[in-house]
Parts: structure tokens; C-alpha cells; sequence
């Protein structure tokens, strides 16, 4: 287990404890040692692995807290959040994912209301027995409603960044037997798509039996759901913080299929999709008089060469099209041209544009964010801490973020490899105005205007207040343009053809935010941008050291939608981007 997944199970166990009324301590050391754990640039188990002792060197880590991580280390679980779960209905685990309901309101539902399931919750809500509670009101049931109709309309799809890790661990493994000649994932998550319902590996064997009992037996499945000579199916143990609707933990399933190695590149086409992609390379292949299906490529009787996706491609007359294309929107117009540019690489980007400090809600300080940036081979970064309307953040008001930038500005003297700009994450107001004075946002290197709040107002104000940020002379992109969290809060409604073509005019870029909840903008919408002309710029927000690391799935949500490291404003050196600057 990774750092951040062990840091999620300490959080966890802090929400489960404070919901029955543990002692604050308690729970305070819990979350205490999540935020340590979450902003630790080396990895536990390393750490364990070297000597178990150190961990009792790390920030608010006693030797109880070290036992525990060495025990999830060693199990994959942590006893006392078992014994939690056990005795705390599954449906008021799940109320913890409600916006707006933190543990201590799930208490006074549970405790006091006895409310044990989400039919319960929704009934009283639709009564109004919940807003006869103190520290309850209307608003609160109405963010109840809201939030039970998006839970159940998000299902059981996890994050791409939760569930590629798995497809890529059982993928290396297979390479590893000796019977495995070609393996790889396939289907969304070859795709990049932004959730991911179940994973798709694919594998070229001489015999299916090695694979098979290697995937049956190991130590992350949970379960076999189903066993052929060609093709398995399996239930992998629950992942941290990921629910489906009935509060239970997802135990995320895989399909492995057993190919043939001279099948191997036709069903990996075929697998990894999309469905309305492969109607197309049907068809094209009918017009050419061939049959193309997941068995292979074939004229009449004859087996065609079909060891590699190249090959297939190739006797379509196309160029290997990308995964992360293969929508059926743009990737066959892409195809025919004669000077076809390459999509976005992770190694091209050198900038990073928006993260945070303890001076507001970061993990680190500016120092700590600096150092991280350069260990990753940053050649600039911004440090853009939020603005006091985000008073759950400590947000900066004008004489703390002057102080806050004499400090980043003394600082960057130390260094000469990496460029430190003075930037702010400016909310914009639900009147339409900037939450800092023009002449405050004047002395910024670095403006990101954001939505935060009043994301549900109507579509005109919206776009009032977009254009509104977007014609200040100091705002230089708009951040998160919609504000979504991916499968637990809609975005704002945006208009977005005015907002790019008023973009475009002023000079103003667009975020694709690359934290995996966020992604956004997505990547029809960073298609549209990139129409416009607008440079993009992928950024991680990140809040620790460990979120610089989230610009891979930026990168992927820019693929998707087609981008070139031309489209991408970070991909230039400081000089130059510091010339794209309004």
C-alpha cells in the first residue's frame, strides 16, 4: 500500500471514532498522523523495510500510531476500523459522503434521530425532521437530497487514479511467468478515462493455465467470480475511502483475457475500445474486404498478420491511433493528417502553476513546496494560497498575503534552477466581483480566479461572473472553470462558448485541474478551449509535497482531448512563458 492510501485509513478511522464520540485526542492524533503520512515524500514502506523504529522519528507518530502502520503494511487493513465498520451500519458510513455532513452531524443522525439507512435519512429530509434539529436547517436537508441523488447516480466507478495502480501491478506480474509472452491492460483505463467501472487485462500466452492461477491466487483478489479456459473474472480486495451507494467498500473486478500471441494485437484493439470506436475500424475494415473482430484480422479464410495494434491500424490504411483518442470524435480526422502532431507527454511539461502552503491549507511550507518542485525537475512553479473568502482554508486578506509574498519573494533569491512566482487562487464572488482589490491582485506575478461557492447559481450569473474575472486586467486563468468534483458535486453551469470566445479575446487561459477528483476541465471542454486558441495550462493543486505528483492525470485528460505540448502553456520555458503573461 502506498502512502496516501495508508494516510486514507488513518482519515477514516478518525471520521468512524468521532462519530461515536471518541475522545478528541483520539481522533485528533489520527487525522495528525493522515496529514504527516499524506505529505511524506518517502514512502513507509521503504521506511519499514529499512528499520520499523523510523517511523517513530516521523511528526506525531508514537509507537501505538507506527504498530498500526506497520500492521497495514503487513495486512492491507487496520483492525480497528474493521471492528468500526462491524458495528457502524454500512448506510451511516456512507451519510460521511454526503456534502455538508461531517462526522459530528452523522453522530446526532445516528445517535439521536436513530437514522441507520439512506432510505431512513431521505424520508425524514423529505419531512423536514432533520431541519427541527439545532445546527440543522432547510438548506442542510436540501444539501441531503442532493447529495443521496448523487450518490446513487455515481455507482461503483472509482477514480482513474485508484484503479489504474491495479491494472499496472497485475500487468507487471504477468510479464514475470514464463508462459506470458505480451500482457496489457486494456478498456477505460488504457483509455484514461476519468473513472473506471471494472479493469480490462489482456495477455498473449502459449498456455492460459500459469496466468490464470497466478491472478486466482493473489494476495489482492478477494474472490474468483468466474473461470473459462480463455477468459477470468475476479473480485479484488476493498480499497480504502472507495464506497459503492449501499456503503459497502468497492471491491473493484477484473476481466484477464488469454489470447493467442498472433491475436494479440487485434484483441487489444478490440478490448480497449471505445465500442463507438471500433464500429468505425469495422466498417472501414468491410471496405477494404476484410473481417475485423478480437480473434483476429482475416480476408475471407486467410489470418492476416495481427500480432501488434500497428499492424492492425496499418491494414485499415490508418496510423496507430493513441487509447486515449479512440472516442469516435476527433481521432480519424487526427489520423489523416499528413503532419499528425504528437500528443502530450508527461516529460514536456516544465512548469507548475497552483499549490498551497501552511499559509493557508497546505501541508508544507514554502520552502518544503519549493525544494519538492525542484526535486521532480520543475524549472517554475507559483505559489497561489487562497484568498479569505475561503475562510475553511484560513484564506489570506490583503495583509497577510503581502506578508506572504515578501516571504516568497525573499526566499526565491536562494535559488537559480527554478523560477518562484508570487501568485494567489482569487475567488470570484457570488456578486461577481474579485474577492481581493485591483491593486492588491497589481503586485501578484500570478492570478488564478476560481469558483468556490455559489456554484449552483443560474446559468446567466455564471457567465456573469466568469467574464467578469476574465476582464480583469490581473486575473491570468481561470482555475477548475467548473468547480466539479467528480461523481460528488455537479459543476457550475457554464456557458461555455462565451466564456472562450471572451478568453480568447482577453488573453486569458484555462486550467485543466489534474487532481483526480477535479480533472477540469474535462477533456471535451479542454478540446473546445484549445479551438479557440486559448493556451491550457495543467496544474496539480497541489496542498503537500506527494500532490506535485498529479500531473500524470492532467496529462491524460489533456491526451484525451487531443492536446499537443503547443497547447499546453507549461510545456515552455520560464522566459517564455512569462511572455504569455497578460
Amino acid at each position: 500500500m502506498n502512502n496516501a492510501e495508508i494516510a486514507d485509513l488513518f482519515d477514516q478511522l478518525a471520521d468512524l471514532l468521532e462519530l461515536e464520540g471518541a475522545n478528541a485526542f483520539r481522533v485528533r492524533a489520527y487525522r495528525s498522523a493522515a496529514r504527516t503520512i499524506d505529505s511524506l515524500a518517502d514512502s513507509l514502506a521503504d521506511l519499514v523495510a529499512e528499520d520499523p523504529a523510523l517511523l517513530q522519528e516521523l511528526p506525531g507518530i508514537g509507537k501505538d500510531l507506527a504498530g498500526k502502520i506497520v500492521q497495514i503494511l503487513r495486512t492491507g487493513g487496520l483492525e480497528p476500523l474493521d471492528e468500526l465498520m462491524q458495528r457502524i451500519p454500512a448506510d451511516v458510513v456512507t451519510m460521511l459522503r454526503i456534502p455538508g455532513l461531517g462526522p459530528k452531524k452523522v453522530a446526532i443522525l445516528f445517535h439521536e434521530l436513530h437514522l441507520k439507512s439512506l432510505d431512513e435519512l431521505k424520508l425524514a429530509a423529505e419531512q423536514g425532521l432533520i431541519s427541527q434539529r439545532k445546527g440543522f436547517g432547510k438548506k442542510t436537508e436540501e444539501s441531503i437530497l442532493e447529495g443521496l441523488q448523487q450518490l446513487a447516480s455515481t455507482g461503483t466507478r472509482l477514480y482513474l487514479a485508484d484503479a489504474k495502480p491495479f491494472a499496472d501491478r497485475i500487468v507487471a506480474e504477468l510479464l514475470e511467468l514464463k508462459s506470458v509472452e505480451q500482457a496489457s491492460s486494456a478498456g477505460s483505463v488504457r483509455r484514461r478515462r476519468e473513472t473506471i467501472g471494472d479493469l480490462d487485462v489482456l495477455v498473449a500466452a502459449s498456455c492460459s493455465d500459469e496466468a490464470m492461477d497466478y491472478l486466482a491466487g493473489h494476495p489482492l483478489v478477494e474472490k474468483v467470480l468466474a473461470r473459462g479456459e480463455t477468459k477470468q473474472r475476479v473480485r479484488f480486495k476493498p480499497i480504502p475511502r472507495c464506497f459503492t451507494p449501499d456503503g459497502n467498500r468497492v471491491g473493484l473486478e477484473m476481466d484477464m483475457r488469454v489470447v493467442p500471441e498472433e491475436s494479440f494485437g487485434a484483441a487489444l484493439q478490440y478490448f480497449t475500445g471505445s465500442k463507438e470506436h471500433n464500429v468505425v475500424t469495422r466498417r472501414l475494415a468491410q471496405q477494404r474486404g476484410l473481417k475485423l473482430n478480437e480473434y483476429g484480422l482475416f480476408r475471407g479464410e486467410e489470418r492476416l498478420p495481427a500480432r501488434t495494434e500497428e499492424e492492425i491500424y496499418a491494414a485499415l490504411d490508418l496510423p496507430w491511433i493513441p487509447p486515449e483518442l479512440r472516442e469516435n470524435r476527433h481521432e480519424f480526422a487526427w489520423a489523416e493528417q499528413s503532419d499528425r502532431p504528437a500528443l502530450l507527454e508527461l516529460a514536456d511539461l516544465q512548469g507548475d502553476l497552483h499549490m498551497h502552503t501552511t499559509a493557508t491549507d497546505g501541508t508544507a511550507s514554502i520552502e518544503e513546496m519549493i525544494e519538492a518542485a525542484r526535486s521532480r525537475g520543475r524549472k517554475y512553479i507559483a505559489i497561489t494560497d487562497h484568498s479569505r473568502r475561503v475562510t475553511m482554508a484560513n484564506g489570506l486578506d490583503e495583509a497577510r498575503l503581502r506578508a506572504h509574498w515578501r516571504e516568497i519573494r525573499k526566499l526565491r533569491e536562494h535559488y537559480s534552477d527554478i523560477d518562484v512566482l508570487c501568485g494567489i487562487e482569487c475567488d470570484i464572488l457570488e456578486d461577481a466581483t474579485l474577492d481581493l482589490p485591483d491593486d492588491v491582485l497589481a503586485e501578484a506575478d500570478w492570478v488564478i480566479a476560481v469558483l468556490h461557492y455559489g456554484l449552483k447559481q443560474p446559468r446567466e450569473q455564471i457567465r456573469k461572473r466568469l467574464l467578469a474575472a476574465i476582464r480583469n486586467p490581473h486575473v491570468h486563468l481561470i482555475g477548475h472553470p467548473t468547480g466539479r468534483l467528480i461523481g460528488a458535486r455537479p459543476g457550475a453551469e457554464v456557458d461555455f462558448d462565451d466564456i472562450f470566445k471572451a478568453a480568447a479575446d482577453e488573453g486569458v487561459m484555462m486550467e485543466i485541474n489534474a487532481h483526480p477528483a477535479r480533472l477540469d476541465l474535462d477533456d471535451i471542454h479542454a478540446r473546445q478551449a484549445r479551438d479557440h486558441g486559448i493556451p491550457i495550462v495543467i496544474n496539480t493543486d497541489a496542498h503537500s509535497p506527494h500532490g506535485l505528483d498529479l500531473l500524470e492525470w492532467g496529462v491524460y485528460q489533456a491526451r484525451r482531448a487531443g492536446l499537443t505540448r503547443q497547447d499546453v502553456a507549461n510545456t515552455r520555458t520560464s522566459k517564455e512563458f512569462r511572455k504569455l503573461l497578460r
